[in-house]
Parts: structure tokens; C-alpha cells; sequence
């Protein structure tokens, strides 16, 4: 399936938060410290503006695998493109939904402590690129505000040690001040709290191949509710249609048939 639905929920997610201009300070001194992070490691280091909607890329050595300048550069999107371009669409997808149910996990904790967190994954590359096919992903919130809006956030890409074969991205959050892996019982219903009990009945429905009179019916409600439902599974899911929404629900775990 296309990774765009998911990809436009994380944008709508985090584009569409509340800012405090107030709260926008120290920009340069983050800019500053994942610039000599990178001038060590020589990995791609992305800080994304989410209030600004923008992006600063730092490459090292391995920004070559993704066919990036030595130099730094801006783009003009608080999403690196030219690097998802380059990541197997199924892994790009896993990786947009571990970050979903990072921003969910981190709204119950305080804001404060937001940045002692990050994600892990190991992903493909579209194609093996400069003899690499694996990459070690990180995401990280680096400045939260106090009404739990995140402004700053870091991507890291480096090339992973680990090639063996396997399905999946073997998703993590972890607590980098103790190395806790968060179970994945403490978020995994944040997924499932994005569509009502009832939309869920009704996208399973449609999933097994029921039309909306035949819903209308098994439900006992009438054909207008059902339709009604269907447009608002569409709009909560930023997708086209209820096809594709059916597609971003099973990839998402939100139902099985």
C-alpha cells in the first residue's frame, strides 16, 4: 500500500499542533550540537522545525547512500523526502507509525522528561545503495513546549552492523537515560483510540467486503449513519477513501479480518 494516508497522520499530527512563539528559543545551540554530533559519528542527521515546517540536514560520511551534498542544507518541509525516497515503502510505513505511538506515549509523560526518550528501528533501503541495505534509525523530541506541543525533533540514520534477513523494523521506544525498552502494552492502544468503537465495527465491515446497506443492516442502524461513519473514518485518517483506509487500518493493527 502507499505510505502516504500514514504519512499524512503524522504530518496532520505534528504540523497541526499549537506553538508558543514564546517557547521557540535556542534554535542555534541544537543546530550546533547535532552538527558536531554529526562531524563524529559521520551519520545524516535531520532537525526538523515543526512550527517553522522545515528542516536542517546535516551529512556525514554516510549522507552519500542517500546521495546527499557534503553540505549542510534547509529544505523547505519538516519531513526529509529525499531520504524517504530511498527506504523500502513497507519499512517507511512501520517507521511513520512507531513515531505516531512515540508522540502518543510522550503525551502521558511530562513534558520535561520528553527528549530522555527516543524510538529504534533498523530499516531497508529501497534498493542496496553504496553496498548498504540496512540502516539503525533513531527519532528523538529534543524540544518540547509546555502544552506538550513538540518544536524540535532529530532523526539519525547510520548504517547498521546487524544484516541479517527479516521481516519487520523491529520497533522500540526506549528510555536512553536507564536503556528500558517501553513494552508495547503501555502504547498500543493509541492506535486503537484514533476510530470510535463503532467506526471500527463499520471499517472491519467494509473490510470484509460489506457495502453500506448491507452494514446499515447487520448493524440495525440505517444506510445514512453508515455513510456518515464512513466520511468520518476518511477525514480521522487523512486517506482518500475507505479502501485505502481499510489498508492503513490492517498495516496499523486497528483490525483484522
Amino acid at each position: 500500500m502507499s505510505n502516504v494516508s500514514v504519512e499524512n497522520q503524522l504530518s496532520a499530527t505534528l504540523l497541526e499542533q499549537i506553538f508558543s512563539i514564546e517557547e521557540c528559543n535556542d534554535l542555534d545551540t541544537f543546530k550546533k550540537l547535532v552538527e558536531g554530533y554529526v562531524s563524529l559519528d559521520q551519520c545524516v542527521a535531520v532537525l526538523s522545525d515543526f512550527q517553522a515546517d522545515c528542516s536542517y540536514i546535516y551529512a556525514g560520511n554516510f549522507g552519500k547512500v542517500f546521495g546527499l551534498p557534503a553540505e549542510n542544507s534547509v529544505i523547505d518541509s519538516a519531513f526529509e523526502e529525499c531520504i524517504f525516497t530511498k527506504i523500502h515503502p513497507d519499512d517507511l510505513i512501520e517507521r511513520h507509525i512507531l513515531e505516531l505511538n512515540y508522540f502518543q506515549y510522550l503525551k502521558t509523560l511530562p513534558y520535561q522528561d520528553s527528549h530522555k526518550y527516543s524510538t529504534s528501528s533498523r530499516i531497508r533501503t529501497q534498493n542496496t545503495l553504496e553496498n548498504c541495505a540496512y540502516i539503525n534509525h533513531r527519532t528523538i523530541y529534543l524540544k518540547t513546549f509546555s502544552n506538550g506541543s513538540v518544536w524540535l525533533a532529530l532523526c539519525l540514520y547510520a548504517p547498521s552492523a546487524d544484516i541479517q534477513s527479516r521481516l519487520g523494523i523491529d520497533p522500540k521506544i526506549v528510555n536512553i537515560e536507564t536503556g528500558e525498552i517501553i513494552a508495547i502494552e503501555k502504547y498500543k492502544h493509541y492506535q486503537q483510540s484514533l476510530l470510535s468503537k463503532r467506526e471500527l465495527e463499520i471499517l472491519t465491515l467494509v473490510a470484509k467486503g460489506g457495502n453500506s446497506s448491507q452494514i446499515a443492516a447487520q448493524l440495525n442502524i440505517s444506510v445514512y449513519t453508515v455513510r456518515r461513519h464512513r466520511q468520518n473514518i476518511i477525514e480521522k485518517m487523512k486517506v482518500a477513501n475507505t479502501t485505502e483506509a481499510v489498508k492503513t487500518a490492517m498495516v496499523m493493527g486497528i483490525i483484522t479480518i
